[in-house]
Protein backbone atom coordinates (compact mmCIF):
# COMPACT_ATOMS: atom_id res chain seq x y z
CA UNK A 1 0.00 0.00 0.00
CA UNK A 2 1.40 3.40 -1.01
CA UNK A 3 1.19 6.37 1.33
CA UNK A 4 0.12 9.69 -0.20
CA UNK A 5 0.59 12.79 1.95
CA UNK A 6 -0.98 16.16 1.08
CA UNK A 7 0.96 19.32 1.99
CA UNK A 8 -0.74 22.61 1.10
CA UNK A 9 2.37 24.80 0.94
CA UNK A 10 6.05 24.72 0.13
CA UNK A 11 6.82 24.91 3.85
CA UNK A 12 4.79 21.77 4.51
CA UNK A 13 6.40 20.09 1.50
CA UNK A 14 9.76 20.68 3.16
CA UNK A 15 8.39 18.90 6.24
CA UNK A 16 7.38 16.04 3.95
CA UNK A 17 10.90 16.02 2.52
CA UNK A 18 12.21 15.45 6.06
CA UNK A 19 10.00 12.35 6.21
CA UNK A 20 10.54 11.31 2.58
CA UNK A 21 11.68 7.80 3.50
CA UNK A 22 8.26 7.16 5.07
CA UNK A 23 5.99 8.27 2.21
CA UNK A 24 5.51 7.40 -1.45
CA UNK A 25 3.65 10.31 -3.10
CA UNK A 26 3.54 14.03 -2.26
CA UNK A 27 0.12 15.39 -3.14
CA UNK A 28 -0.41 19.13 -3.70
CA UNK A 29 -3.81 20.51 -2.79
CA UNK A 30 -5.41 23.61 -1.28
CA UNK A 31 -7.74 22.46 1.52
CA UNK A 32 -9.45 25.83 1.89
CA UNK A 33 -10.78 25.44 -1.67
CA UNK A 34 -12.39 22.07 -0.98
CA UNK A 35 -11.70 18.41 -0.45
CA UNK A 36 -9.66 18.27 -3.67
CA UNK A 37 -9.01 21.99 -3.95
CA UNK A 38 -6.45 22.94 -6.60
CA UNK A 39 -3.35 24.86 -5.61
CA UNK A 40 -1.48 27.38 -7.77
CA UNK A 41 0.82 26.24 -10.60
CA UNK A 42 3.82 27.93 -8.99
CA UNK A 43 3.17 26.07 -5.74
CA UNK A 44 3.19 22.76 -7.62
CA UNK A 45 6.48 23.76 -9.27
CA UNK A 46 8.06 24.82 -5.98
CA UNK A 47 6.94 21.65 -4.21
CA UNK A 48 8.29 19.55 -7.08
CA UNK A 49 11.65 21.26 -6.54
CA UNK A 50 11.46 20.89 -2.75
CA UNK A 51 10.90 17.13 -2.47
CA UNK A 52 13.34 14.39 -3.49
CA UNK A 53 13.40 13.69 -7.23
CA UNK A 54 12.44 10.03 -6.70
CA UNK A 55 9.16 10.96 -5.01
CA UNK A 56 6.33 11.54 -7.49
CA UNK A 57 4.28 14.69 -7.04
CA UNK A 58 0.51 14.51 -7.34
CA UNK A 59 -1.73 17.52 -7.86
CA UNK A 60 -5.45 17.92 -7.44
CA UNK A 61 -7.28 19.78 -10.21
CA UNK A 62 -10.16 20.71 -7.91
CA UNK A 63 -13.71 19.70 -7.05
CA UNK A 64 -14.59 20.29 -10.67
CA UNK A 65 -17.83 21.26 -12.45
CA UNK A 66 -19.15 19.51 -15.55
CA UNK A 67 -17.03 21.60 -17.90
CA UNK A 68 -14.81 19.17 -19.80
CA UNK A 69 -12.75 21.79 -21.65
CA UNK A 70 -12.07 23.85 -18.55
CA UNK A 71 -11.06 20.79 -16.56
CA UNK A 72 -8.81 19.46 -19.35
CA UNK A 73 -6.93 22.76 -19.43
CA UNK A 74 -6.55 22.75 -15.64
CA UNK A 75 -5.25 19.17 -15.70
CA UNK A 76 -2.70 20.04 -18.37
CA UNK A 77 -1.61 23.01 -16.27
CA UNK A 78 -0.92 20.69 -13.33
CA UNK A 79 1.13 18.38 -15.54
CA UNK A 80 3.12 21.25 -17.05
CA UNK A 81 3.82 22.49 -13.52
CA UNK A 82 5.53 19.22 -12.61
CA UNK A 83 2.87 16.85 -11.32
CA UNK A 84 2.98 13.29 -12.62
CA UNK A 85 -0.18 12.18 -10.77
CA UNK A 86 -3.25 14.21 -11.78
CA UNK A 87 -6.35 13.88 -9.57
CA UNK A 88 -9.76 15.14 -10.67
CA UNK A 89 -12.63 15.46 -8.19
CA UNK A 90 -15.82 14.78 -10.16
CA UNK A 91 -17.91 17.00 -7.88
CA UNK A 92 -20.19 18.51 -10.53
CA UNK A 93 -20.84 15.34 -12.54
CA UNK A 94 -24.28 13.95 -11.79
CA UNK A 95 -24.16 10.99 -14.22
CA UNK A 96 -21.46 8.50 -15.19
CA UNK A 97 -21.65 9.79 -18.78
CA UNK A 98 -20.76 13.32 -17.66
CA UNK A 99 -17.90 11.96 -15.56
CA UNK A 100 -16.52 9.93 -18.47
CA UNK A 101 -16.76 13.01 -20.70
CA UNK A 102 -14.70 15.07 -18.26
CA UNK A 103 -12.14 12.33 -17.65
CA UNK A 104 -11.62 11.57 -21.33
CA UNK A 105 -10.68 15.19 -21.89
CA UNK A 106 -8.30 15.10 -18.94
CA UNK A 107 -6.65 11.86 -20.05
CA UNK A 108 -6.08 13.15 -23.57
CA UNK A 109 -4.79 16.56 -22.46
CA UNK A 110 -2.40 15.12 -19.89
CA UNK A 111 -1.13 12.08 -21.79
CA UNK A 112 -0.63 13.97 -25.05
CA UNK A 113 1.79 16.12 -23.05
CA UNK A 114 3.28 13.39 -20.85
CA UNK A 115 2.39 9.78 -21.75
CA UNK A 116 3.75 8.40 -18.48
CA UNK A 117 1.53 10.65 -16.35
CA UNK A 118 -0.90 8.92 -13.99
CA UNK A 119 -4.52 10.11 -14.09
CA UNK A 120 -6.88 9.52 -11.16
CA UNK A 121 -10.68 9.75 -11.40
CA UNK A 122 -11.78 10.81 -7.92
CA UNK A 123 -15.26 10.58 -6.49
CA UNK A 124 -16.78 11.03 -3.06
CA UNK A 125 -17.85 8.58 -0.40
CA UNK A 126 -20.53 11.09 0.65
CA UNK A 127 -21.82 11.55 -2.91
CA UNK A 128 -25.39 11.31 -1.62
CA UNK A 129 -24.87 14.63 0.19
CA UNK A 130 -23.79 16.59 -2.88
CA UNK A 131 -25.61 14.81 -5.71
CA UNK A 132 -22.63 13.54 -7.70
CA UNK A 133 -21.94 10.09 -9.18
CA UNK A 134 -22.26 6.98 -7.03
CA UNK A 135 -18.96 5.85 -5.48
CA UNK A 136 -19.20 2.37 -7.00
CA UNK A 137 -19.47 3.91 -10.49
CA UNK A 138 -15.94 5.32 -10.26
CA UNK A 139 -13.98 2.24 -11.38
CA UNK A 140 -16.06 1.95 -14.56
CA UNK A 141 -15.73 5.70 -15.19
CA UNK A 142 -11.96 5.43 -14.85
CA UNK A 143 -11.83 2.39 -17.13
CA UNK A 144 -14.02 3.93 -19.86
CA UNK A 145 -12.06 7.17 -19.88
CA UNK A 146 -8.60 5.63 -19.95
CA UNK A 147 -7.61 6.80 -16.46
CA UNK A 148 -5.16 4.82 -14.35
CA UNK A 149 -6.85 4.78 -10.95
CA UNK A 150 -10.15 5.29 -9.16
CA UNK A 151 -10.24 7.13 -5.86
CA UNK A 152 -12.73 7.93 -3.12
CA UNK A 153 -12.46 10.86 -0.72
CA UNK A 154 -15.05 12.77 1.30
CA UNK A 155 -16.49 15.99 -0.12
CA UNK A 156 -17.70 17.62 3.10
CA UNK A 157 -15.08 17.87 5.81
CA UNK A 158 -17.32 18.00 8.86
CA UNK A 159 -15.73 15.32 11.01
CA UNK A 160 -17.35 12.38 9.24
CA UNK A 161 -15.00 9.90 7.60
CA UNK A 162 -14.69 7.51 4.69
CA UNK A 163 -16.15 4.51 6.52
CA UNK A 164 -19.04 6.60 7.88
CA UNK A 165 -20.39 6.88 4.34
CA UNK A 166 -18.97 3.83 2.57
CA UNK A 167 -18.49 0.99 5.08
CA UNK A 168 -15.57 -1.41 4.73
CA UNK A 169 -17.54 -4.05 2.81
CA UNK A 170 -18.58 -1.46 0.20
CA UNK A 171 -15.01 -0.11 0.03
CA UNK A 172 -13.92 -3.71 -0.56
CA UNK A 173 -16.31 -3.87 -3.51
CA UNK A 174 -14.88 -0.60 -4.83
CA UNK A 175 -11.37 -2.04 -4.65
CA UNK A 176 -12.48 -5.29 -6.29
CA UNK A 177 -14.11 -3.43 -9.18
CA UNK A 178 -11.01 -1.29 -9.67
CA UNK A 179 -8.71 -4.31 -9.69
CA UNK A 180 -11.03 -6.17 -12.05
CA UNK A 181 -10.61 -3.22 -14.44
CA UNK A 182 -6.81 -3.33 -13.93
CA UNK A 183 -6.83 0.01 -12.12
CA UNK A 184 -5.28 1.08 -8.85
CA UNK A 185 -7.72 1.79 -6.02
CA UNK A 186 -7.08 4.80 -3.79
CA UNK A 187 -8.98 5.61 -0.59
CA UNK A 188 -8.94 8.76 1.54
CA UNK A 189 -11.33 10.81 3.64
CA UNK A 190 -10.18 11.61 7.18
CA UNK A 191 -8.44 8.24 7.33
CA UNK A 192 -6.90 7.48 10.72
CA UNK A 193 -4.29 4.95 11.83
CA UNK A 194 -7.13 2.86 13.26
CA UNK A 195 -8.51 2.34 9.75
CA UNK A 196 -5.32 0.78 8.40
CA UNK A 197 -6.26 -2.78 9.32
CA UNK A 198 -9.41 -2.65 7.18
CA UNK A 199 -7.68 -0.77 4.36
CA UNK A 200 -4.97 -3.42 4.26
CA UNK A 201 -7.42 -6.30 4.39
CA UNK A 202 -9.46 -5.06 1.42
CA UNK A 203 -6.38 -4.57 -0.76
CA UNK A 204 -6.21 -0.76 -1.02
CA UNK A 205 -3.34 0.33 -3.30
CA UNK A 206 -2.99 3.97 -2.20
CA UNK A 207 -4.11 5.56 1.06
CA UNK A 208 -4.30 9.36 1.16
CA UNK A 209 -4.00 11.30 4.40
CA UNK A 210 -3.55 14.81 5.66
CA UNK A 211 -5.28 15.41 9.00
CA UNK A 212 -3.85 12.21 10.51
CA UNK A 213 -0.30 13.55 10.10
CA UNK A 214 -1.02 17.18 11.08
CA UNK A 215 -0.56 18.57 14.57
CA UNK A 216 -3.78 18.22 16.50
CA UNK A 217 -5.24 16.09 13.70
CA UNK A 218 -6.46 19.33 12.08
CA UNK A 219 -6.19 19.31 8.28
CA UNK A 220 -6.80 23.07 8.07
CA UNK A 221 -5.17 24.70 11.10
CA UNK A 222 -2.56 22.03 11.80
CA UNK A 223 0.75 21.56 10.03
CA UNK A 224 2.20 18.28 8.79
CA UNK A 225 4.66 16.82 11.28
CA UNK A 226 7.47 14.51 10.08
CA UNK A 227 7.27 12.37 13.23
CA UNK A 228 3.54 11.80 12.64
CA UNK A 229 4.24 10.75 9.05
CA UNK A 230 6.83 8.27 10.34
CA UNK A 231 4.41 6.90 12.96
CA UNK A 232 1.62 6.51 10.42
CA UNK A 233 3.94 4.64 8.06
CA UNK A 234 5.08 2.38 10.88
CA UNK A 235 1.45 1.44 11.52
CA UNK A 236 0.94 0.77 7.80
CA UNK A 237 3.94 -1.52 7.71
CA UNK A 238 2.85 -3.33 10.87
CA UNK A 239 -0.57 -4.09 9.44
CA UNK A 240 0.99 -5.25 6.17
CA UNK A 241 3.27 -7.67 8.02
CA UNK A 242 0.44 -9.02 10.16
CA UNK A 243 -1.84 -9.47 7.15
CA UNK A 244 0.85 -11.28 5.16
CA UNK A 245 1.57 -13.54 8.14
CA UNK A 246 -2.13 -14.35 8.51
CA UNK A 247 -2.50 -15.15 4.80
CA UNK A 248 0.62 -17.34 4.89
CA UNK A 249 -0.68 -19.21 7.95
CA UNK A 250 -3.99 -19.97 6.25
CA UNK A 251 -2.39 -21.11 3.01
Amino acid sequence: MLLLISPDSVEEALDCAKAAEHLDIVDVKKPDEGSLGANFPWVIREIREAVPADKPVSATVGDVPYKPGTVAQAALGAAVSGATYIKVGLYGCTTPEQAVDVMRGVVRAVKDYRPDAFVVASGYADAHRIGCVNPLALPDIALRSGADAAMLDTAIKDGTRLFDHVPPDVCAEFVRLAHEAELLAALAGSVKAGDLGELTRIGTDIVGVRGAVCEGGDRNAGRIQPHLVAAFRAEMDRHAREYEAAVTAVS
